[in-house]
């Protein structure tokens, strides 16, 4: 039995590892070599954030709060459910405590993440023309951009009202939208900043610069939605192949039950497991750079 408990643990894995690939070529591409130039003497962010503030920085990208105010509880929580699994579970139990909460919680992290930003970038444009509105209403830019984010609904909201807390201690509205862009990692946000801070710099028409970029923004999401129309044929690939090693196990766990301990128990059988494994993670990076090439 415990033979089989370990190959629906590494199968568990492998799924996660498919699920880990699918959100990551969902994300929008590198940024382009001409935005890299015209970012050139902006504040560039800092070191990446580990342990508890990298944990704090992923749940405020997907709206949660911060979990550093009550990590302990979390961690405490944690520990009694490894050390009940395993005195009851014995071993498998006990790997499978340590090792499956952290990733179905990088899992969810991630799927709510990618789903919340999505609908935010959906909500700029009206935040831009808003703001446009304002400019030609006489209002100064600065009076534009945060009238238009008191207007605006969640989630750009709340996630946005950084923004207005930052202006209102005394933070530039470019510094602040920066700051706002360097948060959700998306490069609709950073072409917010890029041209708050070029306009802030070298001045011109606002209203214009903005609805050219409601017209960039509405144009990338159309690109952005032609592409994954393109590559779900890939997309769906890769989830078939993460979840058919667990349909695999199961089934033969529920027909045949003693199948599978029979061919970990054989030097065989051993080599064509460890074969499986091997395919499945080549192919899983196959498909990865497959979908990163389009």
């Amino acid at each position: 039995m415990i033979p089989a408990l370990i190959l629906l643990l590494l199968a568990v894995l492998m799924f996660g590892l498919g699920l880990f690939i699918v959100f990551h070529v969902m994300r929008d591409p590198a940024t382009s070599r001409v935005l890299d130039r015209l970012a050139q003497g902006q504040p560039q962010s800092g070191a990446k954030a580990v342990g508890v503030a990298w944990l704090d920085r992923a749940f405020l990208q997907a709206g949660l709060g911060r979990p550093s105010e009550r990590l302990g509880l979390w961690i405490g929580l944690w520990t009694g459910v490894i050390a009940v699994a395993g005195l009851l579970g014995g071993w498998s139990f006990f790997i499978a405590g340590v090792l499956l909460p952290p990733l179905l919680l990088r899992v969810f992290i991630s799927w709510r993440y990618q789903r919340r930003v999505r609908r935010m970038v959906e909500q700029l444009p009206q935040l831009l023309d808003h703001c446009v509105r304002s400019l030609k209403a006489g209002r100064t830019l600065a009076d534009a951009v945060l009238l238009a984010i008191e207007a605006s609904s969640d989630p750009l909201k709340t996630g946005i009202s950084r923004v207005s807390r930052n202006v209102q201690l005394g933070v530039s509205l470019p510094d602040a939208v920066q700051d706002f862009a360097q948060l959700y990692e998306r490069e609709e946000f950073r072409l917010f900043a890029l041209g708050l801070r070029v306009n802030h710099r070298y001045g011109g028409n606002a209203s214009e610069l903005l609805e050219n970029l409601i017209v960039l923004i509405r144009e990338r999401d159309q690109g952005a939605r032609q592409l994954k129309a393109m590559t779900g044929e890939t997309r769906i690939t890769a989830i078939v192949l993460g979840v058919l090693p667990i349909l695999l196990v199961a089934y033969f766990s529920l027909t045949n039950p003693g199948y599978l301990p029979t061919l970990w128990n054989d030097s065989a059988g051993q080599h064509l497991l460890l074969a499986a494994l091997a395919m499945q993670v080549i192919g899983s990076f196959s498909l990865w750079r497959m979908v990163r090439s389009v």
